[in-house]
Order: C-alpha cells, then sequence, then structure tokens
C-alpha cells in the first residue's frame, strides 16, 4: 500500500479502524481474564485445575463449571433448620463415639450422615461424582476434603484402608459436615 496516494481521511480512518481493532482484543482479552478469575475463586484453584485438566483445555473447563453453577443454581438449597441441625449434630456426635469400635462402619455411617445433609438442604445425592461437582459451587474450599474421605471410604470397602486412614477420613469428612451444618451466613453476619 503506497501512504502517499491515500487521502488524509483514508488513512485516519485506516488509524481508526486499527486502534478499534486493537482495544476490541484487549476488551476480549480482559473478559476472559477476568471470566477465568471469577471461575477460579468460584470454584478455588484445585477444583479449577481438576476441571482444566479433566476438560483438556481451559475453554472447555470453564464452560463446564459454568453449568455446573447454573445445574446448583436451579436447586433450592437452603440451610438447615433447627431441628435438623440438632438432629444432624447428634448423629454426628454418634458416629464420632462408634469409631473406636468400629471405625470402618464410622466412616460408612458418615458418608450417609453426609448423603443425608445434602439431601435435606436441597442437593440432590445422585452419584458421587455429580454430588462433588454440585458440592464444588457452594462450598469449594472444603471439597478436596470430601474427596479424600470418599477416596478412603472406598479403599475401606476392598479392605486397603488402614486405621489411621479411616481416621483421615473421619477428619475429612468432619470438615464438609461442619460447613453443610453450620450456621447459615444470614445468623453469621447478624453476630457479628
Amino acid at each position: 500500500m503506497n501512504l502517499s496516494v491515500l487521502s488524509p481521511v483514508q488513512i485516519a480512518i485506516t488509524i481508526v479502524v486499527a486502534v478499534l481493532l486493537v482495544a476490541g482484543i484487549a476488551i476480549l482479552f480482559s473478559i476472559r481474564k477476568r471470566k477465568t478469575e471469577r471461575l477460579r475463586t468460584q470454584f478455588g484453584g484445585v477444583e479449577y485445575n481438576r476441571a482444566v485438566k479433566e476438560g483438556g483445555s481451559r475453554q472447555k473447563a470453564e464452560a463446564v463449571l459454568d453449568k455446573r453453577a447454573d445445574r446448583v443454581e436451579s436447586f433450592h438449597i437452603q440451610p438447615l433448620g433447627p431441628g435438623d441441625r440438632a438432629r444432624f449434630l447428634e448423629s454426628w456426635r454418634g458416629v464420632q463415639a462408634r469409631f473406636v469400635d468400629g471405625p470402618g462402619q464410622a466412616v460408612t455411617e458418615a458418608d450417609q450422615l453426609l448423603r443425608d445433609v445434602m439431601s435435606t438442604r436441597g442437593y440432590p445425592v445422585s452419584d458421587f461424582e455429580q454430588r462433588a461437582a454440585d458440592i464444588s459451587v457452594d462450598h469449594p474450599l472444603v471439597l478436596e476434603h470430601y474427596r479424600s474421605a470418599h477416596e478412603i471410604a472406598v479403599r475401606q470397602t476392598q479392605g486397603q484402608a488402614s486405621t489411621e486412614d479411616l481416621r483421615q477420613a473421619m477428619i475429612h469428612y468432619r470438615t464438609l459436615f461442619e460447613e453443610l451444618v453450620g450456621e447459615p451466613e444470614l445468623a453469621r453476619t447478624k453476630t457479628a
């Protein structure tokens, strides 16, 4: 292109188009970066990275995470009422007490108790992977505890978990239990 044959108006239009193109690309990158940061914050770095690894790309992973969030948003998740909370806390104390005499059975009971809590709160309790995906939306910081506890529980059913492994599973389950049964956010905010 010979610049000497272009009029000043054509040069100005070319510059404006180039600036708009560069600005558009910068805005696109900024939007993508903010979306990535939002999902990484919402789901936690570990779960975000797991989704990227399983999805094969950042775009596929982010689409899966967005679908998860939309799925969970369609549920009617609610905090536990005082009666349910008291009942679950009492059940948890019983499970912990039974650990001494039957650690394997206590781990199995803890897993079932968590499913009951999730169901009462409004989470569907189909297979483990779907439960974990659903929990990741609202409780990303305790998700790895749930995954670890479940993995130990599976090993326990195959006779491959030591008593120490089972103790660790109970600790992991307790972390998720406390998160799901704890005081609702509104109550925490009012007392703070």
